[in-house]
């Protein structure tokens, strides 16, 4: 990723639904002025989710989703309807996209129940009514023709204005003040990508230069040399959880210490169920099923974060024999109440809504929920000292205030 585009977790991301036919393809073709889909008279052109990242002003950087025909058939269209679902659940603009020639189905409804229950901004779209036989459009569609154009200004248009204004969220640019110097601890390892930082690490520098603060990076094993520079008086110390006993065994006390995992949850909308859920690490047993998710996909190392570290470390914390599986990318598992615990990455990859539709299903369901830098500081004894920063979660956690 270059240093100048917005990451995925950043954008808006658009998802249009439909059944097979309904010119899903061709409306996100026109919309983005690109051949971006295959598009066909044959049904169920599309397989697999076409994502496509681009400018659409006045709303701005937004990830245009097409996918497969709702209605699809067989075996494999069933893969494609529950890839379609999991697409839908990362979604803030859901778009419905309907045959103006053939009206409402019965699936189209279905799909109107669906986007509806994830609360998010929605419009129907009245394709193709350009068209003799094209029928009335409800109320409040959008009617366009892919064919001729018309109507996708004006569609494109009504979809920046769905979204309203959000206060800005600050990583970690609200806990700092002007000219303060923050050391950021980044780990140089064989999982640590060649070539650049990863990018929780990047949005984290960009925040504190953002808000006039001074980032000062470095490795975890020259740490110790730099806090004893002249003059290196961090504000704030902010670590790779992996590297979260080290840090804290070689930062003084009085220096405030978190992770970008941590900071990432309170971004994200998470950290205070991930404090709450962290609990459940305590009551583990024998056979108890975790499962690590991961809002990525990526070439796993030989000592991956998630399948072999983090694991490694429940295990040995627990002294239990616990069954570890793992989800990455968009795959989710719909039906939790297997799992004792759910441990999520800090998300950085995903939207806000992405991750916080997977929090909202573990809680609906009664599974504790928590991430991997809170999970990392229990187990290694750092939690407390790392949620000084948050004095009402601190509190919580110790049952005294930030404070004390």
């Amino acid at each position: 990723m270059s240093l100048n585009e917005t990451p995925s977790g950043e954008r808006t991301h658009i998802g249009f639904f439909g059944v097979r036919n309904a010119g899903k393809s061709s409306l996100v073709n026109a919309i983005t002025g690109q051949e971006l889909a295959v598009v066909s008279d044959v049904k169920g052109t599309t397989t697999d989710p076409v994502k496509k990242a681009m400018e659409l002003l006045p709303l701005g950087p937004v990830m245009i989703i097409d996918t497969p025909g709702f209605d699809d058939e067989g075996k494999l269209g069933s893969e494609r309807v529950k890839k379609t679902r999991e697409i839908l659940k990362t979604c803030d603009i859901g778009v419905l996209v309907a045959d103006a020639c053939v009206g409402l189905s019965d699936t189209d409804r279905e799909l109107m129940a669906l986007i509806g229950e994830r609360k998010i901004p929605s419009l129907t779209v009245w394709n193709k009514v350009d068209m003799g036989t094209a029928l009335p459009a409800p109320e409040g569609a959008a009617k366009v023709s892919t064919l001729t154009g018309e109507g996708i200004g004006a569609l494109k248009e009504r979809l920046a204005r769905l979204i309203p204004e959000k206060e800005e969220k600050k990583l970690v640019g609200d806990l700092v003040s002007p000219g303060d110097l923050c050391i950021l601890v980044c780990p140089i390892d064989e999982s640590a990508p060649k070539g650049r930082l990863i990018l929780r690490q990047q949005q984290t520098i960009r925040d504190l230069m953002d808000h006039g603060a001074i980032p000062v990076v470095c490795r975890d094993t020259e740490l110790a040399e730099l806090l004893k520079k002249p003059g290196i008086e961090p504000a704030m110390v902010i670590t790779d959880s992996q590297a979260f006993k080290k840090v804290a065994e070689t930062v003084p006390d009085d220096i405030p210490l978190t992770s970008f995992s941590i900071l990432m949850a309170r971004y994200k909308g998470f950290l205070e169920t991930a404090v709450g859920g962290i609990s459940a690490v305590g009551d583990l047993k024998d056979g108890d099923r975790i499962l690590m998710a991961e809002g990525c996909s990526h070439h796993r190392q030989c000592n991956d974060i998630g399948t072999v570290k983090i694991p490694g470390w429940l295990r040995a914390y627990t002294g239990k024999e616990l069954s570890i599986e793992t989800s990455s990318g968009n795959e989710f598992p719909e039906d939790l109440s297997p799992y004792r615990l759910v441990i999520h990455c800090g998300g950085c990859m995903l939207t806000e809504n992405a991750v916080l539709a997977r929090m909202d299903e573990a809680v609906k369901q009664g599974v504790p929920f928590t991430n991997y830098g809170i999970a990392i500081a229990f187990m290694t004894g750092t939690l407390e000292r790392s949620l000084r920063l948050f004095p009402a979660l601190h509190e919580r956690l110790t049952g005294k205030d930030g404070g004390a």
